[in-house]
This record gives C-alpha cells, structure tokens and sequence, in this order.
C-alpha cells in the first residue's frame, strides 16, 4: 500500500509540476511581452498585468501540492527532533492529520469562494472570475490528496528517512 501511495504521488506530482513548468513560461512570456510593449512599441496592452496575476496565482497554488509531495514544506524539523523516536511518528502522523483537515476546509469554503466569482467580471476581460477563483478549492483539493498519500507513503517517517533522499544521491 505504501509503495501505491508512492507511485500516485510521483504520478500526480510529475503532473502537477508539467502544469507548472506551463503556467510558469506562460508567465515569463507575458511579464516579457509587457515589458517589450511599455518600453518599446507603446501598444498599451491592458491585460499582461492582469493575466500575469493570475498565472502566479495558479502557479503558485498548485505548487503547494508538490511541495507536500516532496516534503519540502516549512516544518519544525529541529523541534520534532528532540521528541523521542517512539513518540515521533505519531507526532508527525497528528500534524498530517492537522494539515488534511486545514487543506479540507479551504477547498469547502473554496468551492463556495469559487462560486461566488461566477457573478464576478474581470473588467478588461468581460469575463467570469469564477475559472481565477478556482485555482483555491483545486489547489487545496490537491494539496489534500497529496497529504493523504504522503501521510500512507511514509507513515510518520519522513524525518528521519526523507522520501526523496534516495533520488538526490
């Protein structure tokens, strides 16, 4: 079971950070696109601020996720050190289960947030915020799936043996 949970969560990562890869040379190409037409040819385009908003914004949520994936998110990993190894993996177990209800209740209260940008324009674009506000209940759901299969992969272990430790050497 361990070793399934693993695989999902490579596969949905190595997804997940395509999506990003994309979002990201998206950005890079607006945010230069912008500049090339402030400094340049002065067409005053009103979107590239607007639309680079928006890529970071989904960028960065979805990044949360693989960062759950990998374990590279802010811990108190000298904290956690001086609790006993018995009492660890049971500490470590809690926290995930802290996390997932926290991750839970964003994407809830974010389908509603999502929602509610249904009735919302964006005004250069005339059209629904509702796809922008997406990016919080998507992100959170993602960031929950991945807690819940890193939570399975390492089982309270991730400390002292990281899961990706073996890929870096």
């Amino acid at each position: 079971m361990r070793e399934g949970a693993a695989k999902l969560s490579a596969r949905l990562n190595a997804g997940v950070e395509a999506v990003i890869a994309v979002l990201m040379a998206l950005l890079v190409l607006d945010v230069w696109l912008g500049v090339v037409d402030r400094y340049f040819f002065h067409w005053q385009l009103p979107w590239p601020e607007i639309v680079a908003r928006y890529l970071m914004i989904w960028a960065a949520m979805l990044a949360v996720s693989s960062g759950i994936a990998r374990r590279e998110h802010i811990g108190l990993t000298a904290a956690i050190q001086r609790v006993p190894a018995f009492l660890r993996r049971k500490l470590l177990m809690a926290i995930d289960l802290i996390v997932l209800a926290l991750f839970l209740y964003v994407f809830w209260y974010g389908i509603g947030f999502a929602g509610s940008g249904a009735t919302r324009q964006a005004m250069i674009f005339g059209i629904s915020l509702q796809p922008f506000y997406a990016a919080i209940p998507v992100a959170a759901f993602l960031a929950a799936v991945q807690t819940v299969l890193a939570m399975i992969r390492d089982c309270g272990s991730h400390i002292d043996n990281p899961p990706f430790q073996e890929a870096a050497a």
